[in-house]
């Protein structure tokens, strides 16, 4: 029968804290450049010329429909193959989460902007805002307040695939539990206590995140 023993795993664990916040870091600053790829090709999908719009869709469709995984696996080895590898194993995974993260990122604010009352633009205009203002003082901060629940699911649903970047030995929490485990052997113990260090960043995250939408809310 299984005997549990945890004072291993607890005496790394400093490597799963560690982990912790690294691959919270890693979540935020791939949805940060997934948001600038999400608006750029969202404002081309909307009103952009036929060719913007053909571009912006095929990266949409392509992106979506391969796996996270394939992705990472391609620019960490595939460009090095190439001979353009500029980047470390934790570059490599950030821009294959961002490019990831950009690609439905898009569609969410696609809607965001199509979402904005046109009579808003229009008096926007009406008061001789440039096109640029318009965007920067009215689309910008509406599409923002409507997008911020998807924004919020598309952070918590980075920061549990930075458990992927373990496959490239980037030392996230997931890889700390590797570690442990190799060192260890005490497999049950360390990734129990990995679940349970997910599910509780990724509600404590969630509960932050509807707090920060009903504050929002009420400036509407």
């Amino acid at each position: 029968m299984y005997q549990f023993n945890w004072r291993p795993v607890l005496q790394q664990s400093d490597l799963l804290w560690n982990g912790l916040l690294f691959g919270l870091g890693l979540a935020l600053l791939s949805l940060a450049i997934g948001c600038v790829i999400g608006l750029l090709g969202a404002f081309a999908r909307v009103y952009g010329g036929p060719w913007l719009k053909r571009i912006a869709t095929a990266y949409t469709e392509f992106i979506r429909n391969v796996p996270l995984l394939l992705l990472i696996y391609f620019t960490y080895y595939g460009l090095g193959l190439m001979r353009i590898r500029l980047l470390d194993n934790v570059w490599s995974f950030v821009l294959a989460m961002s490019v990831y993260s950009g690609a439905y990122l898009i569609e969410v604010f696609r809607a965001g902007v199509l979402s904005v009352p046109r009579g808003t633009i229009e008096a926007g205009q009406a008061i001789g805002l440039t096109p640029l203002k318009v965007v920067q003082f009215i689309t910008l901060p509406i599409t923002f307040r409507i997008v911020l629940p998807s924004l919020g699911n598309t952070f918590i649903g980075l920061f549990k695939d930075t458990s992927l970047a373990a496959a490239i030995s980037v030392p996230e929490l997931t890889y700390g539990a590797m570690v442990i485990n190799t060192n260890t052997w005490r497999i049950v113990e360390v990734y129990a206590i990995v679940a349970l260090m997910y599910l509780v960043t990724c509600y404590s995250l969630a509960a932050l995140l509807r707090l920060l939408e009903r504050r929002y809310a009420v400036l509407k």
